[in-house]
């Protein structure tokens, strides 16, 4: 687990736009039960996380849809809300950080870290933005 006085900055480069923290396994069931539309976003203290995927997550938000909710989960950190939000995202295999949308409690979007690492922000919010504009 990671001491909270380092993951506090990177927590909250999402949680200041918006993003709500998620930090039990009951939590992310309740948060994914919604009708609607959900963006989960498993942070990571990692590199590809700071300079791709939350960057990415961001600007994906200036898009004209989006999701109903976006709330977000801290791998190494929360490990029960981690574990939850990867059951959700089966046949995908745990990796973090990524990214899946779901609609009305199904996962209709996976980015996982193979397409985050590497790849520019702007690919990345891209990406998602696509996939609100077909979901949302």
């Amino acid at each position: 687990m990671y001491p909270a006085e380092l993951v506090k900055p990177m927590r909250e480069d999402l949680t200041k736009v918006g993003f709500e923290e998620l930090h039990t396994a009951e939590a992310v069931d309740a948060a994914l039960a919604k009708k609607g539309t959900t963006l989960l976003v498993i942070n990571s203290v990692c590199g590809c996380a700071a300079a791709n995927a939350r960057p990415g997550a961001r600007m994906s938000l200036a898009n004209d849809k989006r999701p109903d909710q976006i709330v977000t989960v801290f791998a190494g950190v929360d490990k029960d809300a981690v574990d939850k939000a990867r059951e959700h995202m089966v046949p995908f295999p745990p990796s973090s950080p990524c990214m899946a949308l779901f609609k009305d409690g199904e996962l209709v979007h996976m980015l996982e870290r193979h397409h985050i690492e590497g790849r520019p922000a702007e690919i990345i919010s891209e990406n998602l933005m696509d996939a609100y504009n077909k979901n949302c």
